[in-house]
């Protein structure tokens, strides 16, 4: 499979997502209590999945910015090393 054709993090993301809303709806209309119980579940994790939700993109640059850094710091170290390995092997001829 070429890259291009690979979907993207945000894709595996959403399709995790929406995944696990479908599951939740499921376990939700399945188990089996009172509307009224049901209702009151779906409140209390709809607040909840508000306030987590609200904290992924913040969650996701953070770790988007680490990486980052890291890949860079690692490309800059890989060419410290090559070039430090081309003077060495220059001065052994």
């Amino acid at each position: 499979m070429s890259d291009a054709n690979r979907p993207g993090a945000a894709h595996m993301i959403l399709a995790f997502i929406a995944g696990a809303a479908t599951g939740a709806a499921v376990a939700l209309l399945t188990a089996p209590r009172t509307g009224r119980e049901t209702r009151e579940k779906v409140r209390a994790l709809t607040s909840d999945v508000t306030g987590k939700t609200a904290r992924v993109p913040l969650a996701l640059n953070e770790a988007y910015a680490r990486a980052a850094r890291a890949a860079r710091q690692a490309f800059v170290e890989s060419l410290d090393a090559a070039a430090l390995a081309r003077g060495a092997g220059s001065r052994e001829h």
